[in-house]
């Protein structure tokens, strides 16, 4: 399978986290750096090949040298770049603050639910400032079939290392690069909220906009600022365990990636192993606003690179 390059297409990107700068057990064979409607990546994507050849695309969120804030990060230029490579599904990793008791730094989560603390200076929509109105779904933020479909393999990664999973928990992102107060901390436990972090928005959003189906694996580095007992988060805390999570997520990226080819080798083979891939395909379909005489062609145009089946003629 190709893109409309004839370079061979790639289905699955990994965008890692703080700590997260490069993937072990993989085949290195280039890097890209596509310039989208909405600019550069983060840092130049590098694609990589499994033992089996499957081509996997790996994307630094801050930059390879961890420069780029949160709030600064080109999100829109991110996902828009791995759509451009023909992926149909992301596996995030992003460092976060535990708000429970039980989940301990160094646990790993896999989330279903987000409360959006952001203040709005992330831009957040691919049709933010253009003539095209559009409202996807976002109900279930994280691509639910994915997150299942990742849990056994996550699980099976972490054997042996002491490091425990939880599931289907709820994750505020907030804006930072600040961290919270204890009265904003103890707030979001009183909110159902179970960790804390500062990226999964607008990435899950724009992620959803583009059709891709997207899940996070998050990772501890502290209790964030709720303990009463306990000092408040700092950066020189969440370093102790930054390192022993990025190895760890390594190998868990190493082994779910392994696995990965099989749903690569059986799409549309009508035996659902596919449907992690094509999960979000075809959900921005009743989400656009029909078509109007107002709607500018330069902005159907700019659209066309995430979503051509909608936009392109």
């Amino acid at each position: 399978m190709t893109d409309v390059s004839g370079n061979e297409k790639v289905l699955v990107g990994v965008i890692g986290g703080s700590g997260l700068y490069h993937l072990d057990n993989l085949t290195f064979i280039k890097h890209v750096n596509p310039k989208t409607p909405w600019g550069y990546p983060s840092s130049p994507m590098s694609i990589c090949a499994l033992p089996t050849g499957t081509r996997i695309a790996f994307l630094a969120r801050h930059g390879k040298g961890h420069n780029i804030s949160p709030s600064s990060v080109p999100a829109r230029a991110n996902i828009a770049a791995l759509k451009s490579l023909g992926v149909r599904a992301i596996i995030a990793f992003s460092a976060v603050g535990s708000l429970c008791e039980e989940i301990a730094p160094r646990s790993f989560v896999l989330p279903t639910q987000i409360i959006d603390r952001t203040k709005g200076v992330r831009p957040a929509s691919f049709f933010e400032g253009t003539s095209v109105v559009a409202h996807a779904a976002f109900g279930d933020p994280f691509s639910l079939k994915l997150v299942r479909w990742l849990e056994g393999r996550v699980e099976k990664a972490l054997e042996g290392r002491n490091v425990r999973l939880f599931r289907d928990k709820c994750i505020v992102c907030m804006e930072g690069p600040q961290f919270s107060t204890r009265a904003e901390s103890m707030m979001y436990r009183q909110w159902g909220a179970d960790l804390i972090n500062m990226s999964v928005l607008p990435e899950a959003k724009l992620a959803r906009e583009a059709e891709i189906s997207y899940a996070l694996i998050a990772t501890a580095t502290d209790y964030d600022s709720w303990r009463p007992h306990s000092g408040a988060v700092t950066t020189a805390e969440v370093f102790k365990t930054l390192q022993a999570n990025a190895d760890t997520s390594r190998q868990v990226a190493a082994t779910v990636l392994d696995e990965l080819h099989t749903l690569i080798d059986g799409e549309g083979s009508g035996d659902g192993k596919d449907a992690v891939l094509l999960e979000e395909v075809g959900s921005m379909r009743l989400s656009i606003m029909p078509r109007t005489e107002e709607r500018k062609k330069e902005d159907e145009e700019k659209l066309a690179y995430i979503l051509p089946q909608y936009f392109a003629e």
